[in-house]
């Protein structure tokens, strides 16, 4: 027989064993994807097709993680960054989507670009209870965490800049008759439903036209040309780069002048502005939320100054007139805060739960005063934009920090 005080020993060496297993499984909790040394994160951008000129996003992205990793990587894990083309069409994100989720096996999808493909994956890694997380477009539905709770935008929504847009025709040119011409997809519906919010009961008599285009045309200069008919003072350019390049030019062509204002996702300069012509751009009206990498009254700024340092050591020769370096580094650094606030606890649960957390968080690159804020109820980080005008070869801001007041789904 045992004797009591062997039976005690064992007793207690099983104890300390369970003990210890239960603090390291405390401490470290990993999720696929996710191991002690290493965090692999899935993305899709389209590097090819008609909206290439976001491309810029998922380079500078993994750039960035590259320069986190040089530092040690995030709590000591390196970031592993596997982005895929998926050309902006949705058959090929969902494609793209799985073969991250299945053959990766990432811990969660970030930044996928684009209304059309984040609509087509949101169901499939909702169902895998897979973070679809800092979602790389500002369609409102993003912002749904009853429904969909594993999905998160980051930027502003289509449906609160339009809004901004009305509100501001409204106070500064109130008998303006207004054309608008949008995509025919999730992304453009979401600008004219924000514009006709913004409008309410005066939309009906100051929205003249609504023309819409697809997003496989080669050319909508035909479209231009029919809304020029109608006479508008104010057209409103709810589209992607390539388009909003196009219709500016058109429009010049045309010796047409009324005030045009366009997508904060197409104030770019380097890819819209530029190819527009700077001649035909002046005068044209925008919204913002982070600075501008082109406008020299940021030269001095110390959070820009990192930015520049990191561009000039990463991305060499990279065009920093082109607000697709601006917008990449934000998002992958809101995405950093979020894994450095998951500290051992690499769960897809918790990330989500940290995601939900942040308070008053500010990337180097947004403009004073905008702030990121999320909680369990409010799946929207950024809120807030301020008015800006074209002129000479870059933005300039005007008027007050300006919140969008759409409601969380």
């Amino acid at each position: 027989m045992l004797s009591t005080v062997r039976i005690a020993a064992i007793s207690a060496a099983i104890t300390a064993v369970a003990v210890t297993s239960t603090a390291a499984f405390a401490q470290k909790k990993n999720d696929t994807g996710a191991s002690e040394t290493a965090i692999k994160i899935g993305n899709i951008i389209p590097y090819s097709g008609p909206a290439s000129a976001y491309g810029v996003i998922g380079k500078t992205e993994e750039a960035y993680f590259k320069m986190i990793n040089d530092r040690g990587g995030i709590n000591g894990r390196k970031v592993n960054f596997v982005s895929y083309d998926d050309a902006y069409s949705p058959p090929k994100a969902v494609e793209q989507v799985r073969k991250l989720v299945e053959s990766d096996e990432v811990l969660l999808v970030f930044n996928p670009l684009g209304t059309p493909s984040n609509t087509a994956i949101q169901k499939y890694l909702n169902s895998k209870k897979i973070p679809q997380l800092f979602v790389a477009t500002g369609a409102t539905k993003w912002n749904d965490p009853k429904n969909f709770p594993w999905t998160m935008g980051w930027q502003p929504s289509y449906q609160s800049e339009a809004q901004i847009y009305a509100k501001w025709l409204m106070k500064e040119k109130p008998d303006a008759k207004v054309a608008i011409l949008y995509q025919n997809d999730d992304f453009g519906k979401d600008y004219l439903k924000g514009t006709k919010d913004g409008f309410g009961a005066k939309g009906a008599t100051s929205i003249i036209m609504e023309e819409s285009y697809e997003i496989s045309e080669p050319s909508i200069d035909s479209h231009i040309v029919k809304i020029k008919a109608a006479n508008p003072d104010v057209l409103l350019i709810y589209t992607t780069p390539k388009f909003g390049a196009q219709t500016i030019k058109k429009t010049a062509e045309l010796g047409w002048k009324p005030l045009q204002i366009i997508t904060n996702v197409s104030a770019s300069v380097g890819s819209v502005m530029q190819p527009a012509g700077f001649d035909n751009a002046q005068g044209v009206l925008s919204a913002a939320y982070a600075k501008d990498g082109a406008d020299p009254q940021w030269a001095n700024d110390p959070n820009m100054k990192k930015w520049a340092e990191f561009l000039d050591k990463y991305m060499p020769g990279a065009d920093k007139t082109d607000g697709g370096y601006v917008y990449g580094y934000g998002a992958a650094q809101t995405l950093a805060k979020v894994l450095e606030m998951c500290g051992d606890d690499l769960t897809r649960a918790n990330v989500m739960k940290q995601a939900a957390s942040l308070k008053d968080f500010t990337p180097d690159t947004l403009l004073p005063g905008v702030k990121i804020n999320t909680s369990a109820t409010d799946f929207a980080p950024i809120a807030q934009l301020q008015m800006q005008r074209f002129k000479g070869q870059k933005w300039e801001l005007f008027g007050e920090i300006i919140s969008g007041d759409v409601p969380s789904e």
